[in-house]
């Protein structure tokens, strides 16, 4: 398979992936209570670098111990359990020469479990209630509250917490972090016009929208050591939105990729829910082509949304993308690089196998523990 572009090896920062293809962050609410990673999520995430994905992101972290936590059973990288617990799971993939990077995210508004606050009090850019309903495969129910505007305080605690989570990382024993600027959660949040009704410096243009996610971005770089890895995930859509698109189209995506990247993200990871349309109207670049034309030079790009078929990921890939991730075709085939490389079918994703009733790690997906060798 060397002549295809689905295994070419590729460079993020010092890092050398073996083939283009990564796992994709998918929140599971399998976390100890206290927020700790736990035995089973490290045979999970190991089985996934032993089927041949050259990267591996994990699902949404919790930063701190205020408003940033989304769900019941999420994990955390806040404190020193959390960071002994999450050793395992790095052991246990670097066991298969693979690296893993830490998402971190603050769910803000979208927040519908957080046993660090009380009552159902969570944090936005502006009082402002989400779309739609809680999911309940992670644990919620009914309207999500109308979020408390962040103060200057509020915002230091989220960009403190960011910056302590990934120093957390590096001790885990984590290649990088990524930051989760999509899906509607903070960060997302400040980028949304819709969201984002503030009148201060970190509200109105692009420009100004964009400034409190880079100052993130910029301030985890300079905390942590060069060959660190530091990403940063971006979408228009959100978990409570799935059509959502900022209002001034490509010329808002030009002004995000630009800052973000120039902010210090070695990678920028789009994500959409089909990631080969265009994002803004139906002409036009799809997001990942966005991104590959408005990051610094040097910025790799990263492309998530129904890539699953080979020949859609190879079609991402031709047009520009250095990298894509899997969601739901990794859980049907956690050795889809093994497969495709060897020419045999794939699965077909059922929902009703993964992520529901709860998304919970279902024990089908966990490996059992491999027999001790012999003496």
């Amino acid at each position: 398979m060397s002549d295809d572009v689905l295994f070419d090896a590729t460079t993020v920062n010092d890092l050398t992936l073996e083939n283009r293809a990564g796992l994709a962050p998918m929140t599971r609410v399998s976390a100890s209570a206290d927020g700790r990673a736990t035995d089973e999520m490290a045979r999970y995430y190991a089985k996934f670098a032993d089927g041949g994905f050259s990267f591996l992101v994990t699902e949404g972290v919790y930063t701190d111990d205020a408003y940033s936590q989304g769900y019941l059973n999420q994990p955390g990288l806040v404190t020193d359990d959390h960071v002994a617990a999450w050793t395992q799971v790095t052991d246990a993939v670097h066991d298969a020469d693979t690296p893993i990077f830490a998402q971190l995210m603050h769910a803000g508004a979208q927040s519908q479990g957080n046993p660090h606050v009380d009552g159902e009090v969570t944090l936005g850019p502006s009082p402002v209630q989400p779309a739609g309903e809680q999911a309940e495969p992670y644990g919620g129910s009914g309207e999500f509250a109308v979020s408390k505007e962040a103060t200057a305080a509020d915002l230091e605690v989220v960009l403190e917490g960011f910056v302590d989570a990934a120093t957390n990382a590096v001790e885990a024993g984590f290649d990088g972090v990524e930051v989760h600027g999509a899906n509607g959660y903070l960060l997302n949040e400040f980028l949304a016009a819709d969201a984002n009704q503030r009148d201060d410096e970190y509200g109105g243009t692009p420009e100004d929208r964009v400034r409190f996610p880079a100052e993130v971005v910029s301030a985890i770089d300079d905390a942590v050591p060069d060959d660190f890895v530091v990403g940063v995930r971006v979408s228009q859509t959100k978990v409570t939105d799935d059509s959502y698109e900022w209002p001034e189209g490509e010329d808002a995506a030009a002004v995000f990729f630009a800052e973000l990247s120039s902010a210090g993200a070695d990678y920028v990871h789009t994500t959409e829910p089909d990631a080969t349309t265009p994002a803004f109207g139906d002409d036009g670049p799809t997001l990942a082509d966005a991104a590959v034309e408005y990051v610094q030079d040097g910025t790799v790009v990263v492309a998530n949304g129904g890539l699953g078929d080979p020949n859609a990921a190879r079609q991402t890939v031709d047009a520009g993308v250095d990298l894509f991730t899997l969601g739901t075709s990794a859980l049907a085939n956690p050795d889809w690089p093994t497969r495709v490389a060897d020419g045999d079918a794939l699965e077909e994703f059922d929902p009703t196998a993964f992520l529901a009733p709860m998304a919970r790690i279902s024990d089908h997906e966990v490996p059992a523990d491999a027999p001790p060798a012999d003496d």
